[in-house]
């Protein structure tokens, strides 16, 4: 049987010791981390960027499939998502943690295991936090800070009439993932015996429970001289992603739907639900993609990056906010993007 230690025998300051015993720090902005009173940073001249995230069990996450590893690492790759849509790029994070006494130091160490998975791939400190007992769940507070050149930010209210919108990688993926996932529950559930069939899902699963951030993107625009007119992250589904844009640009949009990509491996998994496959990119969200807009003059300069989709226009705001399905159709863009295509 797997050993188990309370938690309680080590105290708080015990388990932040033992959680943080092997931090190595990889940033010269890291001035002072761990083990004060609170961190010192110094970005030498570059603006500072920060974001936080709140997790609560049984709300953002559930433990019945998801591995406490791969929990780690999301948290931390949700909050470096926000980040980069800012056009910046992250350095340090804190964490803070409410855990009751059902989980064990073995189950913490693993949790920090996906932590440091992460800060490790994405050259981050992780530089602070707290921990605490929680009544019942398990809630996770992640800040995130970044570093950007002065002004090169990009915010989500600066589109432009005519700006091409894009994004990045594929869309509806992490959502079918999950359905897959929430099924088997339901099925455990009724009959603990029954083993998960996920044979052949193994590409929507990960995207839900191990998503990346695209780092190589921002990388790219650098690399490129391209600065995005407006950006944001996809974490709640395409389309409330761009009615924010339209809203905060005060402007309105035309998406095709045969643009927006979807990987092979989420059409069939949509098919198998009876889904479709673009309503779940549409509402589906926790892809963790990048959708931004460019000047048109920036065209040329992205069709060589094959993880970068052209989807649509930005347009007066009287045209309102529309999607041109296969079939020629145009319908209002909803928040739920099954609405969308429902209503009519």
């Amino acid at each position: 049987m797997a050993e188990r230690t309370e938690i309680s025998s080590l105290g708080e300051f015990g388990l932040i010791d033992h959680l943080t015993k092997n931090i190595e720090l990889k940033n010269a902005s890291t001035i002072v981390g761990i083990g004060d009173d609170a961190a010192v940073i110094d970005h030498f001249g570059k603006q500072t960027v920060i974001t936080t995230d709140l997790l609560i069990e049984g709300v953002h996450f559930d433990l019945a499939y998801t591995p406490l590893k791969h929990l780690g690492y999301k948290s931390v790759v949700a909050n470096l998502s926000d980040v980069y849509a800012m056009n910046a790029t992250p350095t340090h994070i804190v964490l803070s943690i409410g855990i009751s006494n059902r989980f064990s130091i073995e189950a913490l160490d693993e949790f920090y295991e996906g932590i440091y998975a992460a800060c490790e791939k994405y050259d981050i400190d992780l530089i602070g936090g707290d921990t605490s007992s929680s009544q019942k769940g398990f809630i996770i507070s992640i800040t995130a800070i970044g570093e950007v050149a002065p002004d090169k930010f990009v915010k989500r209210n600066t589109a432009k009439k005519g700006d091409l919108i894009c994004c990045s990688g594929d869309l509806g993926a992490a959502y079918l993932g999950l359905v897959f996932l929430e099924r088997e529950k339901k099925i455990f559930l009724e009959n603990p015996n029954v083993k998960p069939d996920l044979e052949g899902e193994k590409y929507v699963i990960g995207r839900i429970l191990k998503p990346e951030a695209r780092k190589d993107i921002i990388d790219f625009f650098s690399d490129a001289e391209i600065t995005p007119t407006s950006m944001m992250d996809i974490s709640d589904g395409l389309s409330s992603e761009i009615l924010h844009i339209c809203k905060q640009s005060e402007l309105g949009c035309i998406l095709y739907e045969d643009k927006i990509p979807i990987a092979e491996e989420t059409r069939k998994a949509a098919f198998k639900f009876e889904l479709d496959p673009t309503a779940c990119a549409l509402s589906g969200g926790e892809d963790y993609e990048l959708l931004f807009t460019i000047a048109q003059a920036d065209h040329e300069k992205l069709v060589l990056n094959e993880q970068i989709s052209v989807i649509g226009y930005m347009t007066e705001p009287e045209n309102g906010k529309k999607i041109i399905t296969k079939g020629g159709n145009t319908f209002d863009i909803t928040a739920q993007g099954w609405n969308a295509f429902a209503s009519k």
